[in-house]
């Protein structure tokens, strides 16, 4: 079992690599792997995944109300984003679904989790580096976000990266560095609560203990830094830093396979 010190720093973790494109699942699988905890479980993942949710709904806020009184007063240009991130959202939830016991089983092999985090980050940094930046969130149309939910769908597997998919996608489209994060953010919020009502069920038959929720209050609150800091971070810099950092990760992954084995 795990003890407060683990639900915390695993808390923190998620919060941070939720939003980041570095693959939050990764480092949630090889975190415990490399330190030898126990495998928090499916129950602990999900209470940090509401965490998460959490932190969105707290900087969104004002997004998410603008396109819920769309819906009665008519304001096409918050319609119009719920409807782009209503198409964006119906990919990843059907792949999510679909693949939902290998995402419990052979998606979490260290080995594969690194080739995916290398494999990510150099399309990452190639996108990022070639991409133009001439188009915003209101070019947008319902191909790029099909497009752009397609590639969330490869988030399933850890170590793709949820945001990192959808930066990179949206990069590669030549939307800017800071809307291709706040239009991956806001299609990650029905994602995460749609997961989040299907798989809350694990928390209520685990019971809610004192390491859930200390992990659910530390993923929120990095959560929300994690948000603010990425998004002002782009407005002037690039997502290279990143790209390096899972490169860098995955050969220390599999280093420690190696030495293990």
């Amino acid at each position: 079992m795990l003890s407060t010190v683990q639900a915390i720093v695993l808390g923190c973790v998620q919060g941070l690599t939720e939003f980041l494109p570095v693959s939050s699942s990764a480092h949630l699988v090889i975190i415990p792997w490399l330190m030898r905890w126990t495998d928090p479980g499916l129950a602990f993942d999900v209470a940090l995944h509401l965490g998460t949710l959490l932190a969105l709904l707290v900087y969104y806020w004002r997004n998410w109300l603008e396109m819920g009184l769309s819906l009665a007063t008519g304001d096409r240009v918050p319609r119009r984003l719920l409807l782009l991130l209503v198409v964006a959202s119906v990919p990843g939830a059907m792949i999510g679904i679909a693949f939902e016991e290998q995402a419990e089983t052979i998606f979490r092999s260290p080995a594969l989790i690194a080739a995916t985090i290398a494999v990510l980050g150099l399309v990452l940094w190639v996108s990022d580096r070639y991409g133009a930046e001439n188009r915003t969130i209101d070019d947008i149309t319902v191909l790029d976000a099909l497009l752009i939910g397609l590639s969330q769908a490869f988030a399933i597997v850890p170590g793709v990266s949820r945001s990192g998919a959808t930066i990179t996608m949206a990069r590669v489209m030549g939307i800017t560095r800071q809307d291709a994060a706040n239009f991956s953010f806001l299609m990650a919020t029905p994602i995460i609560a749609g997961a989040g009502m299907l798989e809350v069920r694990k928390i209520a038959l685990a019971g809610m203990s004192a390491q859930l929720a200390w992990g659910f209050a530390a993923s929120a609150v990095f959560g929300l830094l994690a948000i603010a800091g990425l998004i002002g971070y782009v407005r002037t810099r690039t997502y290279r830093p990143f790209a390096w950092y899972r490169i860098v990760l995955a050969v220390f992954i599999i280093a420690v396979v190696r030495a293990r084995s």
